[in-house]
């Protein structure tokens, strides 16, 4: 049965209305009710704030030394926002016509709040529970919109950035979803194995799973000195690349009779089948031209990188349904990375556009540092990765980009992305950059995300209806972006909370 906690009062808006609060109520900010609209039924809305006050403690009272009356006189007044009413078209709508001052205000039920803030159904991918609701209501996202409209992960360094992409992937893993994770850091080939920690094992029982690894994972890397645990070598197909590739890559600037020695060189190579680093440079030692000895170099740097040395991964072989394919570039040079992503994200788009691969989702982690803004820096690959940004959902190449420093990454990148999943921020250039990028944001949600609890995320975009806060899930597998213990704690532990438990687990 539903339970009343309090009653409009006052004067009262098409968006948003007072109610005084009853006594018994437990109610919370953020928390979800519903008031009975005379003419469209069950009407949503969401607590926005909540004020106590009594008169008998006012300031004029507590200075006159006056007697204070003991009774309990608290009064407990609340602000809420109206989310709106379903339609007989499924549609959510905002009422015309105020509520009238008097209707009793009850606390929400959790098929009301599914039904209206269109938390889908079990096919979608399940992030959490909805946060601000003392039921759990499981929240589910439409797997199609987050793919194709492209998404962001957004957070400061330790708010659970990256154990909140790794419950995504996991999700998109068992729904069969191609996933290529550009891993600067080697976070993400823990996956492979289940979840052993037996503080986030407890917690599973809450969200509904259960510890689990995934097979089909491909790790690759360009040196697998630097990465031995890696599946397969990565090599780049250098049959591909055109002359202006080849100049986009060099690590100097070239001389236009440089550019000339590079042009005949290729077309040489090109026509006798010698197509390789070590091929080139041999040619060109063979050109007469003075010129020839700083191309030379920049080849020879190239060729140090190795990215060109073995069997050429194709993107057939990285896109496959039902398969995640990770580019470790953990310890690999800042500019051979530029190199790699360019070139990978670039074939990629080009075969997805031809129907040789499947629809996928590529995930671009420290999206800063390949897609900056301007006066961040420059990278080769972000002309590429703003063509996929905006032409990537015509040919389902979704993106996702992930960063910890949102006023760093490409404004334009940033605001093609139709959802935000934001944790914890509090660099006040960073929110300004996600309030640019995110239509309707507010200075409330603004405030909401500097306090928000480990593991709670703010879910705007498409694939709700109105922003919501999740209580992101435990993962499955294990978590392989934890911090490294400089100095061991060693003082007595203590039993641990649940809210500790989670601060725990994603500020790692």
């Amino acid at each position: 049965m539903a339970r009343i906690v309090g009653m409009i009062y006052g004067e009262v808006g098409y968006s948003k209305f007072n109610f005084l609060v009853s006594k018994q109520s437990k109610l919370q900010k953020g928390g979800y009710v519903k008031v009975n609209h005379e003419n469209y039924g069950w009407v949503l809305a969401q607590v926005a704030s909540i004020r106590r006050y009594n008169e008998h403690y006012s300031l004029n009272a507590i200075t006159n030394n006056k007697t204070i009356n003991s009774e309990n006189t608290d009064r407990v007044i609340a602000k809420a926002k109206v989310i709106g009413y379903q339609d007989n078209k499924g549609f959510l709508r905002n009422p015309r016509i105020p509520f009238r001052p008097g209707e009793k205000v009850v606390e929400a039920n959790s098929s009301i709040i599914r039904r209206n803030l269109n938390l889908g159904i079990k096919s979608g991918i399940y992030l959490g529970l909805l946060d601000g609701h003392k039921e759990e209501v499981p929240v589910y996202l439409n797997i199609n919109k987050l793919v194709q409209k492209h998404a962001c992960v957004l957070a400061k360094t330790g708010a659970g950035k990256s154990y909140t992409v790794g419950v995504l992937i996991e999700e998109l893993i068992e729904k069969k979803v191609p996933v290529v994770i550009i891993d600067p850091h080697g976070e993400y080939s823990a996956l492979k194995n289940p979840n052993t920690n037996p503080k986030e094992r407890g917690l599973m029982r809450k969200y509904g799973i259960s510890p689990k690894g995934y097979e089909k994972i491909i790790e690759y890397t360009p040196d697998k000195t630097l990465n031995p645990q890696a599946d397969r070598k990565l090599s780049l197909d250098i049959s591909r690349l055109t002359i202006a590739n080849f100049l986009e890559m060099l690590p100097t600037k070239v001389s236009d009779t440089q550019k000339g020695i590079l042009f005949e060189t290729i077309t040489e190579a090109k026509k006798h089948g010698r197509f390789g680093i070590k091929n080139l440079i041999e040619i060109i030692q063979e050109h007469k031209s003075k010129a020839k000895w700083n191309l030379i170099t920049n080849l020879e740097m190239l060729k140090e990188s190795k990215i060109f040395e073995g069997n050429p991964i194709s993107p057939s072989d990285i896109v496959k349904k039902g398969m995640v394919s990770i580019i470790n570039l953990r310890g690999v040079r800042p500019d051979i990375q530029e190199i790699i992503v360019t070139r990978i994200s670039n074939e990629i788009f080009q075969d997805r556009k031809r129907g040789k691969v499947p629809p996928l989702f590529f995930l671009l982690e420290e999206a800063h540092n390949f897609a900056p803004e301007r006066g961040f820096g420059k990278s080769s690959a972000l002309g590429i990765t703003r063509t996929i940004a905006s032409e990537g959902r015509k040919f389902g190449m979704g993106l996702c980009v992930v960063s910890q420093r949102p006023a760093r990454v490409d404004k334009s990148v940033l605001s093609q992305c139709n959802t935000q999943i934001i944790l914890k921020v509090t660099n006040p250039n960073d929110l300004k950059a996600i309030s640019q990028s995110i239509e309707g944001f507010t200075s409330d949600l603004e405030e909401e995300i500097m306090q928000l609890q480990p593991g709670v995320g703010l879910i705007v975009g498409d694939v709700v209806e109105q922003p919501i806060f999740v209580d992101i899930r435990v993962k499955k597998s294990r978590h392989g972006g934890g911090s490294v213990e400089v100095v061991r704690d060693r003082r007595p532990r203590l039993v641990p909370t649940p809210a500790g438990i989670l601060k725990n687990i994603f500020s790692r």
